[in-house]
């Protein structure tokens, strides 16, 4: 090797490579969506800025972010601009933007789609309490989608493991992150529902879906809709346990229930067996103190029995009772006469009524016969009397219009032999006998010869 070429110890080339990055960039602004946003106790926050190609580690330390008036905004998927200086974290060889200030810029391509899918699912009704089932207060088996490698699956079984020893677990394990994981995880759900439904052979009474914690982008699988559609339409029930306490997925507001963490929804799904034996057995002893203080208060109650009168001398109660009998026997008869001789009493009062009714309109039935018998009488007399004038009258225009009257102004009448009235000439013949009246008689002719007309005739 040439002695001339010199050589950097890491450290060095680092030191070298920092200062070159901090003399010829300096104080920049950028412009990016924040990812993998992690805060410590230390108040220092951690997070990448990215954009469609690339990405840029960037760090606001505490005394930096005390400074600034808002922060609210700082979480996966906002889009800000920050600025600061380019530096290399020399522990870990990368570089990074310390930031001295930020402030939003809106949301970022990903976080909209989150929230455009939200809205979509939320106006659906897929979030709403009405659809959330119940979960078993004790599971026999728990369906488990999960990654099976990394810490998530084995913190769970050892949580449940813990809780409830020997508790049948089934673990369905998919991708939960990157291309196809959406995919796995909608059918590993499908496939229970399928395989494991309630009333099957190997039904599972509850399933948790879930990963453990990451940036947006991890977490991205369970916010696609092929993940919220397969929880919401699942007939067991789901767990969603997805991410830290502080993340939220389409999937936790789909599911039945939310856990905020994997190991939090193993505690969830099932009470501790100590706590269901100790339930078990503070019933048993209730059951035990009810039972005892049932037979105590059988066991005075039959004592008290034993012990009375009426066991040792059944035939008093029958003497009691017999007497009763006779007595209410005799209470009965003496009603019955009292309510005849009242019934006696009240027929008499009522004929009795009854005949001075019956007299009174008798009375009142003969009076107004009498009076209308004496309003009928003076009436006919009435009517006789006006008929008596009213045929004198009529008499009078006969006996005016009659032929007497007629005959007494000189005229007569004159009637064949068969006593018809002779009207023409042409009603006799010569030698017919005729019969004249007139006003006081009748004269007795013969026509002797032919009768002439008269010249008013002709």
């Amino acid at each position: 090797m040439d002695e001339t070429v010199q050589i950097f110890s890491i450290s060095a080339l680092t030191r070298k490579i920092k200062g070159v990055l901090t003399t010829e960039i300096g104080q920049v602004w950028v412009e990016g969506e924040i990812s993998n946003l992690k805060q410590y106790s230390s108040g220092h926050t951690y997070f990448v800025l990215k954009d469609q190609t690339a990405q840029l580690n960037a760090v606001l330390f505490a005394n930096a972010r005390s400074a600034l008036v808002h922060t609210d905004f700082l979480k996966d998927g906002q889009r800000v601009r920050a600025a600061g200086m380019i530096s290399v974290f020399e522990t870990r060889g990368q570089y990074q933007l310390v930031v001295r200030t930020i402030e939003s810029a809106g949301i970022g391509a990903l976080m909209e789609l989150y929230e455009a899918l939200k809205k979509k699912l939320r106006d659906e009704g897929l979030f709403e309490n009405i659809h959330k089932k119940p979960l078993p207060l004790l599971p026999q088996r728990i369906g488990v989608v999960t990654s099976p490698t990394g810490a998530v699956i084995h913190d769970m079984l050892n949580v449940l493991e813990r809780r409830f020893p020997n508790m049948q677990v089934l673990l369905l394990p998919v991708k939960v992150q990157g291309e196809g994981a959406a995919e796995s995880i909608a059918r590993a759900i499908e496939w229970l529902n399928l395989n494991c439904a309630p009333g099957s052979p190997r039904a599972v009474d509850v399933m948790i879906v879930g990963r453990g914690g990451g940036s947006l982008e991890d977490l991205w699988a369970f916010n696609e809709e092929i993940v919220a559609r397969a929880v919401f339409a699942s007939r067991i029930p789901v767990i969603s346990a997805v991410g830290h306490e502080v993340d939220f997925t389409l999937t936790d507001f789909v599911a039945d229930l939310r856990a905020p963490t994997p190991s939090a929804a193993a505690e969830l799904v099932v009470l501790p067996k100590s706590e269901f034996e100790g339930r078990i057995a503070q019933r048993s002893a209730d059951l035990r103190r009810l039972l005892l203080q049932q037979h105590k208060l059988l066991a005075q109650r039959l004592a008290q029995l034993t012990s009375a009168a009426v066991l040792k001398r059944p035939e008093q109660v029958v003497e009691k009772y017999a007497q009763k009998v006779d007595y209410l026997e005799m209470r009965l008869q003496h009603a019955v006469v009292q309510r005849t001789a009242a019934a006696r009493l009240r027929a008499e009062q009522l004929f009795s009524r009854m005949g001075l009714v019956r007299e009174r309109r008798v009375a009142e039935l003969r009076a107004r016969l009498a009076g209308g018998r004496q309003r009928m009488g003076m009436g006919a007399a009435t009517l006789l009397a006006h008929s008596k004038g009213r045929v004198e009258t009529l008499r009078r225009q006969l006996m005016l219009l009659g032929p007497l009257k007629v005959l007494e102004r000189g005229y007569s009448l004159t009637r064949g032999a068969d006593g018809a009235l002779i009207r023409s000439v042409d009603d006799v013949a010569p030698g017919a006998a005729v019969l004249t009246q007139v006003v006081d008689g009748v004269i007795h002719s013969k026509v002797d010869k032919n009768c002439e007309r008269s010249a008013g005739d002709e």
